[in-house]
This record gives structure tokens, C-alpha cells and sequence, in this order.
């Protein structure tokens, strides 16, 4: 990548770059390869190297709260899950029919015009099947 794009014109021309051009991106400001060919990961630490080089790496403190909050999203992401904002547009298509959710102050969510109680309510109104609202709209992964 040249050194003339800007850094948001690199970041935006990561994904269209070939894996052979990715790797000689990595080798350019990596000393090491990684032990996996993931396509995201590179993309991901190639953007992070970017950005760092030209803006500064994250202070010690920031990276220690950015830890704190990963490992407090990965126990919450096992336990129930978290209410969702007042206000929050859930998109989802299914059926090859795009379905739009609000999500209201007082926790309920309208659908088509309609107040549901809860996300599965509005999952189970548009499959006509029992469904975990959460993982339906993408909020949760299926369990292995």
C-alpha cells in the first residue's frame, strides 16, 4: 500500500486486497507471520498497525480498560442476555423480507405495527416457529 493514501483510504482498501497482497502488507510491518491464515485477523492487525503508526499506539491504560471490557463482554455473553437500548432498530430478512424492530423504552419491541413482549415474540410472529429473539436478530451466536 502506498505511503500517499491516506490512512482511512488504506483502512477502506484492506478488504480488497488479494491474500498474497495482504501478506506482503504484513511482512512490511510485521516481524513475524502468524500461525493462521485468517483473513479477518490479518485485516484486523494490519488496520490496527496503520492506524498506530500513524497516530501512536494506545496508552498502557486504555489497552488494560479495553481487556477489562472484552473479558466482561465474554462472561455476560454466557449469562442472560443484556436489555436492549431504547430506541435500538433491529433489522433482520428473512424470507427474503427485510423485518425492522424498535425496540421502546419500557423493554417491549414494535413490529409491523404491533407491541410484542419480548424479541422471541417477534421471532415466533415472523417464522411462525419457536425462536431465541436474541440469536434470530444476530445478537447471540447458537451454542456448539
Amino acid at each position: 500500500m502506498s505511503h500517499d493514501l491516506s490512512v482511512a483510504a488504506q483502512l477502506a482498501r484492506l478488504p480488497e486486497l488479494s491474500m498474497p497482497d495482504l501478506w506482503v502488507l504484513w511482512d512490511r510491518h510485521f516481524e513475524q507471520r502468524p500461525r493462521h491464515n485468517n483473513r479477518d485477523y490479518l485485516q484486523s492487525r494490519l488496520a490496527y498497525q496503520i492506524q498506530a503508526k500513524a497516530y501512536g499506539e494506545l496508552s498502557a491504560a486504555t489497552k488494560h480498560a479495553l481487556e477489562k471490557i472484552g473479558e466482561a463482554g465474554t462472561a455476560t455473553s454466557r449469562s442472560r442476555a443484556q436489555p436492549l437500548s431504547p430506541g435500538l432498530t433491529l433489522v433482520r430478512e428473512h424470507g427474503g423480507v427485510e423485518h425492522r424492530v424498535l425496540v421502546k423504552a419500557d423493554g417491549t419491541c414494535e413490529y409491523s405495527g404491533r407491541t410484542y413482549r419480548s424479541l422471541s415474540a417477534v421471532a415466533r410472529a415472523i417464522t411462525g416457529t419457536r425462536w431465541n429473539g436474541h440469536r434470530f436478530f444476530g445478537l447471540r451466536q447458537a451454542r456448539r
